[in-house]
């Protein structure tokens, strides 16, 4: 294939219409020069240009290589021009992959910022359900970055953000919202609005009460745990939900688990030493987790 040094000094060639003019504006010799046109001329099996007494002629082919190298050449400068922009934070695309829960409660003041600062940033945000999902997501390379509980596992750079409650959320008329914590000894048997297997929330409820030798009775599931503290406050049960799902508060009683039951926040990375990813996750660092917990007010 022909390489874009050769291209460019056939270029060079047809603009200046000389081989002396060519490799001068090149910085290149003379046989260096004409070593390229020779090499692409091979490549394509037919003559670039006329050698005449005083330049050079170019020829049919010569024209219609000319005008895609200029293509290809271009192309070239813009791909060395995106790839420095990327890495001084001004310009590429950056894949974020986050819990659906922490887009509103965690994100949204850093892509505000980013979008102001780095307009020509192009942010790609998709949500999800399930930590593990995101990982896989992650390592076939369709995100740069992962905004999530803790998955079960992953080989990714990790870096802890920080620490969300888990909370109870009931109806204000429920006997939970006499408590001021809850046991979980008290969810046993209470009406419980659950999640779909597919939600990593499910698993991890269900982990947890198993730790305290609790029976859950569940009465429906949602994907969403917003969705599920809403639906908790109006009376279709009690459930757990994480502290970013309260986003907006919703209406019913909010309590914590007796003791305290904190979940980490993490970012995985498919890169640690991508700038573009590390301007990011320098900001949200720098920012920190808003209130996470009831007693954070």
């Amino acid at each position: 294939m022909a390489s874009l040094r050769a291209l460019e000094c056939l270029v060079a060639l047809v603009e200046t219409g000389s081989v002396t003019r060519a490799a001068a504006n090149l910085h290149m010799s003379q046989p260096a020069m004409s070593h390229q046109i020779a090499a692409l001329e091979r490549e394509i099996g037919t003559p670039m240009v006329e050698r005449l007494t005083r330049g050079i002629r170019p020829t049919a082919a010569g024209l219609a290589v000319v005008e895609e190298a200029r293509i290809a050449l271009n192309a070239a400068e813009r791909a060395v021009s995106a790839g420095r922009s990327a890495g001084e934070g001004t310009g590429g695309r950056l894949r974020i992959a986050c819990a659906e829960t922490m887009t509103a409660w965690l994100l949204v003041p850093v892509l505000r910022q980013w979008r102001k600062q780095r307009p020509d940033v192009e942010l790609d945000l998709s949500e999800h359900t399930s930590a593990d999902r995101m990982i896989g997501v992650l390592e076939s390379g369709g995100a740069d970055i992962v905004v999530a509980p803790r998955p079960t596992s992953t080989r990714a750079h990790l870096e802890v953000l920080g620490r969300e409650e888990m909370v109870v959320v009931s109806a204000l008329e429920h006997r939970f919202s006499r408590r001021t914590s809850i046991p979980p000894a008290e969810l046993a048997h209470e009406p419980f609005v659950h999640y779909k297997e597919d939600n990593g929330n499910a698993v991890w409820i269900d982990q947890f009460v198993a730790r305290h030798e609790v029976v859950l009775r569940p009465v429906l599931r949602t994907r969403s745990p917003r969705t599920a503290a809403q639906l908790a406050a109006a009376g279709m049960g009690v459930t757990i939900a994480p502290f970013s799902a309260l986003t907006p508060r919703p209406g019913g009683a909010v309590r914590s688990l007796d003791p305290v039951v904190l979940r980490e926040v993490v970012i995985v990375t498919a890169s640690s030493t991508d700038a573009l990813v590390r301007r990011f996750v320098s900001d949200l660092h720098r920012r920190g987790l808003p209130n996470s917990t009831l007693a954070d007010g």
